[in-house]
C-alpha cells in the first residue's frame, strides 16, 4: 500500500524505506515520463513486478487502434508485430499496466505512444466506459484471455489513429487490415492469448 501523507508504513510496503513527504512534490507526469533523476518513488524494479504478479491481479488497459473514414465509419483495425519472450513474432494489440498514480487516460495514451510513436495522434475516447473487460488468467482455459505471467483486468478501448505510426519498443511493425476485406479473419485468427476475440467484441461494439 502507498504512504498517505503522514501514515506510517508496514515493513513489507514497497515505500518502508521511504522518508516521509518524499512524495510531496511528485506530479502525475513524474510517474507516467520518470523523472531526471531516474524513476519515480513508487516505481517497481522486476523483482517486486515479479512478485506482485504471483499475488495480485494487475490493472492493465488494451487498446484496438483503427482508422476511420471522413463520416467517422471505422475502415480498418490495426494490430502490432512483436517480438514475444521466445524470440518468436507475434501479432498483438497496444497493452499495457496502468501505473501508480496514472489516471486511465495517461494510461491509454502512454501505451499509444510507447508502441506506435509520438506522432500517432490517438483520438482519446470521452468516456472512460469501455467497450468491454477481459479478464487474463495465468492458467489456461479459465476464460478466452490469457496471460501466463500474470491475472491481470485489462479495461479494451476502440481508439482511432489519424497519425503516422512509428513503431517504437519492442514493436517491429504495425499492421492496417481492412475490417471488409478477406484478410480480416486470418489477421485476427493469428493473434494469440485472446486478443482476437478482443478485435471481434471491438468490431461487434462500433458495428463494422
Amino acid at each position: 500500500m502507498p504512504v498517505l501523507n503522514d501514515e506510517v508504513p508496514d515493513e513489507g510496503d514497497y515505500d518502508a524505506n521511504r522518508r516521509r513527504g518524499e512524495f510531496d512534490h511528485i506530479t502525475p507526469e513524474d510517474f507516467i515520463r520518470g523523472s531526471g533523476h531516474g524513476n519515480p518513488p513508487g516505481w517497481l524494479d522486476s523483482d517486486e513486478i515479479n512478485r506482485i504478479r504471483r499475488e495480485t491481479p494487475m490493472p492493465y488497459v488494451v487498446v484496438v487502434p483503427v482508422r476511420v473514414d471522413d463520416l467517422g465509419r471505422v475502415s480498418s483495425v490495426g494490430s502490432l508485430l512483436c517480438v514475444s519472450e521466445d524470440g518468436s513474432v507475434e501479432r498483438t494489440l497496444i497493452a499495457g499496466r496502468v501505473l501508480y498514480h496514472e489516471s486511465l487516460r495517461e494510461a491509454i495514451a502512454r501505451n499509444i505512444s510507447k508502441d506506435l510513436g509520438d506522432i500517432a495522434l490517438p483520438v482519446l475516447p470521452q468516456s472512460l466506459q469501455p467497450f468491454t473487460v477481459a479478464e487474463f488468467f495465468p492458467t489456461p482455459g479459465i476464460s478466452p484471455f490469457h496471460d501466463p505471467r500474470q491475472h491481470a483486468i485489462a479495461l479494451c478501448y476502440v481508439v482511432p489513429i489519424p497519425g503516422d505510426c512509428k513503431p517504437q519498443d519492442e514493436t517491429l511493425d504495425v499492421e492496417w487490415c481492412d475490417v471488409h476485406g478477406s484478410q480480416l479473419q486470418t489477421c485476427i485468427n493469428q493473434m494469440a492469448n485472446g486478443y482476437g476475440e478482443i478485435v471481434r467484441r471491438a468490431l461487434a461494439w462500433v458495428g463494422a
